[in-house]
């Protein structure tokens, strides 16, 4: 309780949506009275208005009517499926241990129950290919799930990846690859409107200091390299355009550090064609449209 209690007077503002999330694990893999406990701890913040609700991880086989009813009585609002991918020859070939129909089966459950539903997915896993992991967004879209997580595969010391990895059994995607990847993956989420939570996973000192992380695409800025490759995209078609020295490119404010690229990877590739670049925020400007003006200089 008191990481709870800490956390919430950490937030300057007081109208917050405020969730309490259980993960790290299979959840509803507990047992139920250990369940029941750690959602009792919340149940004074939710009577009292402070938290809004409650989210949880778990496994598509470990969701049944009972374990639904539980979490209902205790507020939980959005229960998210570590799907990984809804091809049965990746979940086979990386032994997740479930198949796809539990997936989908489980997600009807929790829908028909009354949660929001989340479904996370995971890309280069073993057998996993760029049509394999945008049908298993496809699905995630159809189920209804009205969020996501994109986590590409990493080699985790002392794992089966890790011996599939040392044998040459396995490679995981290149840093480049998982980006291309996750790039294809979040348009196609935003287009249908299910809300990607998270691009990449969340750099803990172990992989950051390199004592887990063995092989594959982990970046601190996984997201800011998505975001900078979609808008390289939308930018290039200014590299065919003749006659001209200097450009300023407007862009929504809250898009600009995306605009000019990590590491201002997209104004390097465009001040190979202009003399001069500048970025600068409108905001005015919605999504990731752009404005451009010429620029004038000595």
């Amino acid at each position: 309780m008191g990481t709870i209690e800490a956390h919430i007077r950490s937030f300057k503002e007081n109208k917050r949506h405020v969730e309490v999330g259980f993960f790290g694990g299979t959840f509803t893999g507990i047992p139920l009275a250990e369940q029941e406990n750690y959602l009792r701890l919340v149940q004074p913040y939710i009577d009292s208005g402070r938290v809004q609700g409650i989210r949880l991880s778990t496994r598509p086989d470990y969701i049944n009517t009972e374990v639904l009813l539980i979490l209902k009585k205790y507020g939980v609002t959005t229960i998210e499926l570590g799907a990984q991918s809804l091809d049965d020859e990746v979940l086979k070939a990386s032994f997740r241990g479930h198949t796809a129909k539990q997936v989908e089966d489980a997600s009807l459950m929790i829908r028909e129950a009354g949660f929001h539903l989340g479904l996370q997915m995971m890309i280069g896993l073993p057998g996993d290919t760029l049509e394999k992991s945008l049908a298993t967004a496809k699905k995630i879209i159809s189920i209804g799930a009205s969020n996501t997580r994109i986590y590409p595969a990493l080699v985790i010391r002392d794992t089966a990846m890790h011996r599939w990895f040392e044998q040459g059994k396995y490679q995981p995607l290149s840093l480049e690859e998982a980006v291309e990847w996750s790039k294809q993956l979040l348009l196609l989420f935003e287009e249908a409107g299910v809300n990607v939570i998270r691009l990449g996973l969340h750099p803990s000192e172990g992989l950051l200091d390199g004592s887990e992380l063995i092989a594959g695409p982990f970046h601190p800025s996984f997201r800011e390299l998505v975001l900078s490759a979609i808008w390289k995209d939308i930018l290039s078609p200014l590299l065919k355009e003749k006659n001209r020295k200097a450009i300023e490119i407007q862009v929504p404010s809250g898009e600009i550090n995306y605009a000019i690229g990590y590491g201002a990877k997209n104004k390097k590739m465009l001040l190979q064609h202009f003399q001069h670049v500048r970025f600068t925020g409108n905001p005015d400007l919605k999504g990731r449209t752009f404005q451009e003006k010429n620029l004038y200089c000595d």
